[in-house]
């Protein structure tokens, strides 16, 4: 396990680097990420190249036993080369291009930037191909940040045009693929397709999330022209790149094909503000740590893409410049952090940045150092930490082990996205709703993209599958009938892959799995009390948002409307059951509060076999790898942690304090209790 930190040496006087990076040593940190922004330093003017300043800082991090993650340029292009190209820019969907003075203002398809791009990463290849202290490399930066996939210029126009006819046989394939007699869409050659500019009412689904995968593609396309350009030059350097959490116009997995290692920048006080949905406030303590299961599945995301370890590339240090505001985090949140990542895959933990820039627009964001070089509130943290995983997790650790398995998919985000009808049906928000129910009893989960091979888990959740094929829902039935359990969340199964409503009634190709079908569906305000009844237990439950009525044929109703609220739903199935072979399906048709979710899984995972805890208090969460098991505790309250059998905690004790971890040896999940000492 490793601890590391970004540095911009550029930024600073010469003079002060060797105590910079003889601090950082000192405090235990074993990486150093360099040069992600520094294109205007590194070639001042085409062609006239200066890596003098980064080779000194190169070598100074190799003096002093650490090792350096270079990262290409390319996320801010110098004024000179725009100045020189300017048709290297993006476009708004207006057409207004976005000019130079911030950054990730180029365009994907430009072929203008590719040429610039290929020149500069080639030239930095070279140039460090041989230095023992470089580790490894990231593409540009935070691909997506912004909402920079998405170009609407004539360049992209072209290049979707060459997309689309390399996907259909003739246009009138598509024509009919995206149903485009609607409103007198129909189109007569490919070229004739442009991108989805403003226009005066919404635009067509298909066409908007065909485009949305083009797009993703040309990020997908351009990640790969840097990776394999770093590769040929040195084939032992690891390629990454730092995603960010939950940016919707990216598909991760997609362009983790072409990386040897999955990073990410987690910012949990700031995630938990910009990133719930409408109208919800965080709570103090999310606002002091954030909220576990919101960066946990950050975390289980980027660990699921390769299916192997991932770094945290960005750790928040301390107060940070962008989200509406800026609470200090609680005393220890940033150790706190650091082993909620390990807990959930990581191998490395690197914070953002070293010392608080005096320039720029991040000048409101902290660092482990102050701008004078004295240390911060991070620094105690991090250097705890690197003590830590150097003194009892040193060795390094195995993989995360899962037994269940959420479903994740990008085209299913933007097609919900796109017609969600109800103002707060969003997307994130129903996968947590489902995640959370399996993390709050203690159970590890991986999150994979529908796709993925499944037969080594032992329960599949699919909270959002809107798009569902004819081969998917073959490859779910084989999964239950050979054992498996299935959750299945509300709207699935409605439409097909090109975004159109199914032919047959919802939920379409899982029908005769599912034992069921949709007869109605309705979207609810929040101010219509919805309710329904456990039929086993006779114990009612609050849904919200959305509810569907339920024709059972094989399956057995599990969730009925309530009476007592007076909707026309009333006596109606809202959920069924149904056996298939050696599995079982559930299918829920509402969205589950809390409770609701976790009645729903408990049971799923006794027929499972999987072992599980007590349901944890809010805010305290348990990770288990290789044979340890972390305790994280998000919130402010003092809990005692009460394993099923003794044992003897290897990082703090069996009370933890508010923003704290205890980790342990052996698999304390199963039976795990925590009670609160307040």
């Amino acid at each position: 396990m490793s601890v590391g930190v970004c540095y911009f040496p550029e930024q600073w006087p010469r003079e002060r680097w060797e105590t910079d990076v003889e601090a950082m040593a000192e405090a235990g940190l074993e990486y150093v990420r360099m040069a992600e922004f520094s294109w205007a330093v590194l070639e001042p003017e085409r062609g006239d190249f200066d890596f003098e300043w980064l080779d000194r800082a190169v070598e100074l991090i190799g003096e002093h036993g650490m090792e350096a993650v270079l990262c290409t340029p390319t996320a801010t292009p110098p004024k000179w080369l725009v100045d020189e190209r300017p048709e290297i820019l993006q476009a708004e969907p207006d057409g207004t291009p976005r000019a130079f003075g911030s950054r990730r203002h180029y365009c994907f398809n430009s072929d203008a930037y590719r040429e610039e791009t290929r020149r500069i990463v080639e030239k930095l290849a070279d140039h460090y191909a041989d230095n023992p202290h470089v580790a490894g490399w990231q593409t540009d930066n935070e691909f997506g940040c912004h909402d920079t996939v998405r170009c609407y210029c004539d360049d992209c126009s072209r290049a979707f045009s060459e997309w689309l006819a390399e996907r259909y046989e003739h246009v009138e394939e598509l024509n009919t693929a995206w149903g485009n007699t609607f409103w007198s869409q129909r189109y007569n050659d490919f070229e004739a397709v442009d991108p989805p500019r403003h226009t005066a009412a919404e635009h067509h689904p298909s066409r908007l999330l065909e485009y949305y995968r083009f797009a993703n593609d040309s990020v997908v396309e351009y990640n790969r022209l840097q990776a394999d350009l770093l590769r040929e030059r040195n084939d032992d350097w690891f390629i990454t790149h730092n995603f960010m959490g939950r940016f919707d116009s990216l598909d991760a997995y997609s362009v983790s094909e072409d990386l040897d290692l999955v990073s990410w920048d987690s910012y949990p006080t700031g995630f938990v503000q910009d990133r719930l949905e409408d109208g919800h406030q965080p709570t103090p303590d999310q606002l002091r740590a954030g909220d576990p299961d919101q960066v946990g599945m950050d975390h289980d995301i980027y660990r699921s893409a390769l299916d192997r370890p991932f770094w945290v590339m960005e750790q928040q240090p301390g107060d940070v410049n962008w989200p509406p505001h800026c609470p200090q985090p609680g005393d220890g949140a940033m150790r706190l952090w650091a082993h909620h990542a390990v807990a959930h895959g990581a191998d490395a933990v690197l914070y953002f940045r070293w010392r608080r820039a005096v320039e720029g627009q991040e000048q409101y964001h902290a660092g482990l150092r102050k701008q004078d070089g004295s240390p911060d509130r991070g620094y105690e943290d991090a250097t705890q930490t690197a003590s830590e995983f150097e003194n009892v997790l040193a060795d390094g650790l195995d993989h995360v082990d899962a037994p269940v398995a959420v479903l994740h998919d990008y085209d299913n985000l933007w097609a919900l996205s796109e017609q969600p009808h109800a103002p707060d049906f969003e997307y994130w928000n129903l996968l947590d709703a489902f995640y959370s129910a399996f993390r709050a009893r203690g159970v590890q989960v991986d999150v994979v993209h529908p796709s993925s091979d499944l037969s080594g888990y032992d329960i599949v959740a699919a909270p959002a599958l809107h798009l569902v094929t004819d081969a998917l829902a073959a490859r779910l039935t084989d999964f239950v009938e050979t054992g498996g359990e299935v959750l299945f969340g509300p709207r699935s199964g409605v439409k097909d892959a090109y975004n159109k409503l199914q032919p047959r009634l919802q939920p379409g190709p899982l029908t005769d799995l599912v034992g069921a079908r949709i007869d109605q569906h309705e979207s609810l305000p929040p101010h219509l009390e919805s309710c329904v009844t456990h039929l086993e237990t006779g114990t009612n439950y609050e849904y919200r948002t959305w509810g569907e009525w339920l024709e059972p044929t094989t399956a057995s109703p599990l969730l009925e409307y309530d009476g007592t609220t007076g909707g026309v739903a009333c006596g109606r199935p809202a959920a069924v059951v149904n056996d298939e072979r050696d599995g079982t399906v559930t299918y829920c048709g509402v969205w589950p509060e809390a409770d609701l979710a976790d009645a729903l899984v408990e049971p799923i995972l006794e027929r499972a076999a999987v072992d599980y805890s007590s349901r944890l208090p809010d805010g305290v969460r348990v990770g288990a790898r290789d044979g340890y098991t972390w305790v994280t505790n998000f919130s402010s309250d003092r809990y005692r942690i009460r394993p099923a059998s003794e044992t003897t905690p290897v990082i703090g004790g069996l009370e933890i304090d508010g923003f704290d971890v205890t980790v342990v040896e052996g698999d304390a999940v199963d039976d795990l209790s925590v009670v609160s000492l307040e």
